[in-house]
């Protein structure tokens, strides 16, 4: 081979380093939060499913949880930087078959979370397209022009989506904040309640239900860690970006669920986000404000999905690719675009996947707002849920293996209370998923969307052993990364299992 190819061959299994800075990681994190649709639409229905009006407190408690999880989550970002993030972690921390059973899960979750926002921007911008131009598209003609956008910004470079982001994120944020501002100014009865704020509203029936909700309005921190390899300096950006992120989104969740039970009094904010839904923000916002300002809000509410789709798209994408490069998926999802340094085929998969998604419902006439964006939303949250359980017991096994490189709160007491809470979330989220999805106890789905997840587990589980067996120098490379692509191993790998430091040996997994 000679030099010229090596080169290009490099070039294109690489994603481009150095294009990140801590604002735009910020930007892609909490764009896939997602925080005017968090707002309107999971704090209104948590309040509407639930009728517990602690939700302030129960942001305040998963931010904390999830910052706990952080500590050894952006430790151990520290020792491998990779864009697979979860695949990679459980896989170095639990075994390769594990990581390939994780990114599996990844897959799935992360896809169903991309794909059902279509389903929800159709929906949402329908009824602006008939106000202002008197026309009344099927909601997936619109999906399929916002499909065409994301499929254009999927192979571009990375910054110009998040320079995007940044102008999206930060006009729908400014308007959550006057949105809150005008409700604090105008409370129901003229004083400011802060009951909804008391710990002990916690404790009421369906508090699970409750936490599982919150946890879902946080999907989308835990993607610092994908944009690893394109970042400058990721020591330093992915722990920033990890804790800025969780802080921001835990203050803007808990002010906002707040300030709605000020306007409208905490006795009554249940009955009236069961009656109002998410229109419940702008028709309080909408009697001191105005319907331009009103309209705009509602603009960007629509953007807020778009900039969820951008977002949930590179995650995407880049874990595809990360699966190709080390082949564990075909050689050819490993593979960038030489102009942008994007992951282009990764990227095609997941708009092929939006294609059919959005030809499916429309063919079969099915419901949008709840069969593709809410049951796709709660499906892909609790997947994620499920990871970030999983990381956090790999990162507990990772540094049992190197006791002296990290300090033990960051490699033992945080992870091990972090692991605890998250255990406790996943068992609430089961017992409680007929609830977080609105149907019946009775129903198929309280199983079955759970279940996709154990089957998932399943496949991955066996196809990381089909590789062990059939394909050796595949199976070693898993986790590995950037690595994986050029043949080298980390120091600690690369030694024999006889000569490593006697906190580096492990059986190879």
């Amino acid at each position: 081979m000679t030099v010229r190819t090596r080169s290009a061959d490099t070039i294109v299994t690489a994603l481009a380093a150095d294009r990140l800075g801590v604002p735009t990681v910020v930007y892609f994190v909490l764009s896939a939060a997602a925080p005017l649709t968090v707002v309107a639409g999971v704090v209104t229905t948590s309040y509407a499913v639930t009728g517990i009006t602690g939700l302030p407190v129960a942001f305040l408690v998963v931010g904390a949880v999830l910052a706990l999880f952080s500590v050894g989550y952006v430790a151990m970002a520290r020792h491998m930087v990779n864009a697979g993030a979860f695949y990679a972690y459980i896989a170095r921390g639990l075994g390769r078959p594990c990581g390939v059973a994780g990114a599996w899960v990844a897959l799935v979750a992360y896809n169903a979370l991309q794909v059902g926002l279509y389903g929800a921007l159709g929906a949402a911008a329908a009824p602006l397209l008939d106000q202002w131009f008197g026309i009344s598209p099927p909601w997936w003609l619109i999906a399929l022009v916002a499909w065409a956008l994301i499929a254009v910004l999927g192979v571009m470079r990375v910054e110009v989506n998040g320079s995007i982001l940044a102008i999206l994120l930060t006009a729908e944020v400014l308007v959550i904040l006057l949105f809150d501002a005008v409700d604090l100014l105008n409370p129901a009865g003229g004083a400011i309640a802060i009951s909804a704020l008391s710990p002990g509203e916690l404790f009421a029936p369906g508090v699970g239900a409750l936490l599982v909700i919150a946890v879902l309005g946080f999907v989308g921190f835990e993607s610092s860690v994908v944009f690893s390899e394109e970042s400058r300096d990721p020591r330093r950006t992915v722990p920033v970006a990890t804790f800025a992120a969780v802080a921001i989104i835990a203050a803007l969740y808990a002010v906002s669920s707040w300030a709605m039970t000020v306007a409208t009094g905490p006795a009554r904010i249940v009955e009236v986000t069961r009656q109002d839904g998410p229109e419940t923000i702008f028709n309080l916002a909408g009697a001191h404000l105005g319907g331009t300002v009103i309209d705009i809000a509602r603009v960007l509410f629509v953007t807020s999905l778009f900039a969820a789709m951008i977002s949930f798209h590179n995650t995407t994408a880049r874990y595809i690719f990360a699966l190709g490069r080390e082949r564990v998926l075909p050689a050819i999802f490993g593979r960038t675009s030489v102009r942008s340094g994007a992951p282009k085929t990764g990227s095609v998969a997941q708009t092929a996947l939006g294609l059919v998604v959005i030809i499916v419902y429309a063919a079969f006439g099915l419901d949008p707002l709840v069969q593709l964006f809410f049951y796709g939303g709660t499906f892909g949250g609790f997947g994620v849920l499920l990871l970030i359980t999983a990381t956090s017991i790999s990162v507990i096994t990772f540094f049992a293996r190197r006791p002296g490189e990290e300090n033990i709160w960051r490699r033992l007491v945080a992870p091990v209370g972090a692991t605890a809470a998250l255990v406790v979330i996943v068992y609430l989220a089961v017992a409680n998923f007929a609830t977080l999805l609105g149907v019946d106890p009775s129903s198929p789905l309280r199983w079955a969307l759970p279940a996709a997840y154990v089957v998932a587990v399943v496949i991955g589980l066996a196809w990381g052993l089909v590789l062990r067996v059939t394909q050796p120098e595949v199976y070693a490379k898993i986790g590995l990364g950037a690595e994986a692509a050029t043949g080298r191993a980390t120091p600690a790998m690369a030694r024999p299992a006889g000569n490593q430091p006697r906190h580096a040996r492990s059986r190879t997994r």
